[in-house]
């Protein structure tokens, strides 16, 4: 059965066809090690490993790379404002260092309460500038970057395809008229990008080069990172729609402009988590993150829930009712009884397996797939497309609890009640009042868990 993409470059929806037989390379742009992923950029995340379980339930092989973006990126697309690395480490009062380690720790440890799969390669800016170095030498020899007293700028009016991607209208894109690019009497068009930054002392973390002393631009780290790994051409390079009309457009121009080679073959998207009507981001201060819903009591799991019954390419409008419903409906999943299987026949359940897979090998609709699973109410169709939807199925069904005295157990049901109704002060206070009564009190999908506490 075919996997079937939406490729953002053709904007329409192909047949999944990858340069080696059986294998398949893909890139994903990492975080930006700067502060707390919030459960917007997980969303995007967890996208990709839909999509990585996906290629290797149809028998592909994935060789995933993933950036950390440790350096270089600026607050403005415009290459200009403060590297955010050193924004955060003056907000904590730690060296850039010790914050890139820190929030690439707590962004790995959010992963993996999410079921999502570790890349095979997970790569740091930082330990890539050489690659960088060399592919901007590549850029200048063959006349698409020129050097100014600060910067070395990539020139994209070398680049003839440079807004294939987002289909970009140039001409309406004038600096000082509002659109993305900015006044910057260096550049010698107004779309011009960084590479290499020179003559700023005051940036921390600074490499030699043959220009002198500086640090890339954001750009250049993930063709420099995703070739290296991957070679000149590959098959898919993921991340957020919010990549489209600049990073990943330079990412193209550069990666294309180096080597005389397409880049990639297929470019697939996630839309946007949105709180209200905005977009969540860390800029604006209206994020949320993993940790965050956990001290509600949601299991990261049921965050997880949550994304799979949007499509990836749709917004996600999110609320703590819809994550509430997310996960009394991983509850009903959990409780699929192994024992009364309606597909016990082969027949039928072979072709209840080829319509669920038909879903998700359309543009990965996991939305109608998680429907469609839901239909046939099958334990064992569950657990096997569970290496797609990466919910714990089996692990989780096993469970048991166990038996409680009646006073415990109303507690319990009392305090779930008060989850449910979001009174999250007597959600605390009857929290408090197990854990007096010598239990361990733990949130899950199926709600309040506690077990005496050893002694």
């Amino acid at each position: 059965m075919t996997l079937r993409l939406y490729n953002t470059l053709s904007r329409s929806v192909e047949d999944f066809v990858p340069l080696v037989p059986g294998r398949a390379g893909m890139y994903c742009c990492g975080p930006t090690v700067y502060n707390y992923a919030h459960i917007g950029n997980l969303r995007t995340y967890v996208f990709e490993d839909v999509l990585r379980r996906t290629l290797r339930f149809n028998g592909y092989v994935p060789m995933h790379v993933m950036n950390i973006t440790d350096v270089g990126h600026l607050e403005s697309d415009a290459d200009e404002g403060e590297d955010k690395m050193e924004k955060g480490a003056r907000r904590e009062g730690v060296d850039v260092w010790e914050l890139a380690r820190k929030y690439e720790n707590a962004w790995l440890l959010d992963m993996g309460r999410l079921n999502i799969e570790r890349p095979e390669i997970i790569c740091r800016a930082t330990e890539h500038v050489p690659d960088m170095i060399q592919l901007i030498e590549r850029l200048l020899e063959r006349g698409y970057a020129y050097a100014t007293e600060d910067t070395i700028y990539y020139d994209t009016s070398k680049f003839s395809d440079y807004a294939k991607l987002a289909r970009l209208d140039l001409r309406g894109l004038q600096a000082g008229a509002g659109g993305r690019v900015q006044l910057n009497t260096e550049k010698r068009h107004p779309n011009d990008f960084a590479l290499w930054f020179l003559k700023r002392p005051r940036h921390l973390m600074q490499w030699d080069s043959p220009w002198g002393r500086g640090y890339p631009g954001w750009h250049i780290e993930c063709s420099a990172m995703s070739m290296k790994y991957l070679g000149p051409t590959f098959d898919i390079h993921c991340g957020g729609v919010d990549h489209i009309p600049v990073h990943h457009t330079n990412e193209i121009a550069q990666s294309e402009g180096a080597t005389g080679q397409p880049f990639v073959r297929y470019w697939l998207h996630g839309e946007w988590l949105l709180i209200g009507s905005e977009k969540m981001s860390k800029s604006i201060e209206n994020f949320l993150t993993l940790s965050a819903l956990a001290e509600r009591g949601f299991d990261a799991l049921a965050y997880r829930y949550l994304c799979l019954q949007a499509h990836y390419r749709s917004e996600l409008r999110f609320t703590m009712d819809a994550l509430e419903a997310a996960q009394q409906g991983l509850r009903k999943v959990y409780a699929v009884r192994p024992d009364r299987d309606p597909l016990s026949d082969a027949s039928a359940y072979a072709d209840a397996r080829a319509e669920v897979l038909a879903a998700i090998n359309d543009d990965l609709n996991v939305p109608q797939g998680i429907g469609l699973l839901n239909r046939y109410g099958s334990h064992r169709l569950w657990c096997e497309f569970d290496s797609v939807l990466g919910l714990s199925i089996a692990e989780r069904a096993e469970q048991k609890d166990e038996a409680l005295p009646s006073d415990i157990a109303a507690l319990v049901e009392r305090r779930n009640a008060a989850r449910k109704a979001r009174a999250w002060d007597e959600s605390d206070r009857l929290r408090q009042e197990l854990i007096d009564r010598g239990y361990e009190v733990g949130d899950g999908p199926n709600g309040t868990t506690v077990r005496r506490r050893p002694i």
